[in-house]
Parts: structure tokens; sequence; C-alpha cells
């Protein structure tokens, strides 16, 4: 049963919800100030994967030279501009804000989870904290995979890519860091397929055997997904759609182990 708290009128749960929004607002503004005072730490980290000697290449290189072949990329080199007098500026200030919204995100859900915990049950809370650190877990690998693999080899191929040899790429910053915010984001969230598929399953929605049944059509799906949510070239769209199959055979292993714990449940009770 929830714990006994003094209940309080529609009103009062405003005004709870207020002072929590509060709160929130002030941790997130906090972080994004001391993110805005870095800023030679934050662009460097956020522009690391526009250079040529990032590490990831870094690291087909040495798996190259590991497997006896003699691999290298060569320099390569893409400029970035500014087109409008205060586009630094501002994506200085929209870049803090959202990185203080991810450093402040525990504590948002931390407040959150303090606000809706009365209401839950034992069994509730218990199942709220696994499936909570899951996300993060899901989420925090989307944004390693585009940080280190999706945008950098994405970037790499339109930046340099040409028709002519005298047509030469200068993208701007505020398209750089939108594509790189907006994909890692996108990421973050397709991550959570796992999570979806097991609140399904307890609710009785999905089984193993629907998955394993349209399986065709999921893979359909998923290069549908990874084309919407990427840049417009095929390599990208491959990159995103491998990972997002192995999310959903996850998902099949996950609606299937809750159905046989649900069972085992209800035999030992």
């Amino acid at each position: 049963m929830p714990e006994e708290t003094t209940l309080l009128t529609f009103g009062g749960h405003l005004e709870v919800l207020r002072q929590m929004l509060w709160r929130v607002l002030i941790v997130i503004i906090v972080l994004a100030a001391g993110v805005f005072c870095f800023k030679d730490a934050t662009f460097s980290l956020l522009l690391a994967p526009s250079e040529w000697n990032f590490i990831t290449y870094r690291w087909i290189e040495r798996a190259a030279n590991t497997m006896g072949y003699d691999f290298h990329f060569d320099p390569w080199h893409v400029d970035l501009i500014a087109t409008d007098l205060s586009s630094q500026f501002m994506t200085h200030i929209t870049t803090s804000l959202y990185i203080g919204a991810l450093m402040a995100s525990p504590y948002i859900v931390s407040e959150l989870f303090h606000f809706v915990s009365p209401a839950l049950y034992e069994n509730e809370k218990k199942y709220s904290v696994r499936v909570v650190v899951t996300v993060y877990v899901l989420f925090f690998l989307g944004l390693l995979l585009t940080y280190f693999v999706l945008f950098p080899i994405s970037f790499r191929f339109l930046g340099t890519y040409s028709v002519a040899e005298r047509i030469h790429s200068t993208i701007t910053l505020d398209s750089y860091i939108t594509t790189f915010l907006t994909l890692s984001l996108m990421m973050g969230v397709v991550f959570q397929l796992p999570v979806v598929a097991f609140i399904l399953a307890k609710m009785g929605v999905l089984t193993a055997e629907m998955l394993s049944k349209y399986r065709k059509q999921a893979v359909l799906l998923i290069m549908i997904v990874s084309a919407i949510i990427t840049p417009p070239d095929l390599m990208t769209l491959v990159l995103v759609s491998l990972p997002l199959y192995v999310l959903y055979e996850g998902c099949i292993y996950v609606v299937r182990w809750t159905g046989q714990k649900e069972s085992t449940d209800f035999m030992e009770s």
C-alpha cells in the first residue's frame, strides 16, 4: 500500500509542484552558468569529433595495425564559420543550457520521484528505481555511440564530400551544434526501446512471440526511423540501424524474461 501521507488539496499539490519546478530551474541555471564559464573546455569537447585526428579514427588505425594492415587516415579539415553577428554567443548560451539540463537530470528525476512516490506501492517503487537506472544507462549509451561513432563518421563523410575539386565545404557553427545535439538526443531516446518493451510486457500488451513474428517488419521500421533521425547519408543510416536492430533483439529477450518471471512469481504465490 502507498505510505500514509497528509492529504493535500488540488491547490496544495500545485504549490508543491511549483516549488519543485523552481528548484529544478535554479539547479539547471546554476549548472548552465558553470558550463558557460568553462567555454574552452566545453567547445573543445563538442568540436573534437570534427577533427581529423579524433580518437575514434586512432582506434580504427590501431585495430587495423593490430591485424597486420598498414592503414592511416589522411589528414582533412572542414572550416566552421559563424554567419550572424550573435550566432556564436547564442550558440554558447543554448549549448550551456542543454548541457546544464543534462547534468541536472539526476536531480530532476529525484525530485519527480519524491513528488509521485507517496502514491506508489512498495513494489512499484522498486520497479521505478530499476527502470530509471536502466533509462539512464541506455540514454548515455546512445550519447556515447553518437559522440564516438555516428557523428564523427557522418561529419567526416558529409563535410569532406565534394562534387568538384574547386568546391569546398564550410559548415556553420549553428548547423554543427544543432545536428550534434539533435542526433545525440534522438539516439538517447530511441535507445529506450527495451524499457518501452518491458513496460508493455508488464501491461500484457507485448509478447516475445509477437516481436519474433514481426521481425522483418521491424527491420523496415528501424531503417525508416534511422533515416528520419540521421543526416541524409547511407553510411550513417546503416550505423544507426545496426545498434537499433540489436536493441530490438534485446527487447525480445527482455519481454521473454518478463513473461517467465511473472509466471514464476505467480507459481510461487
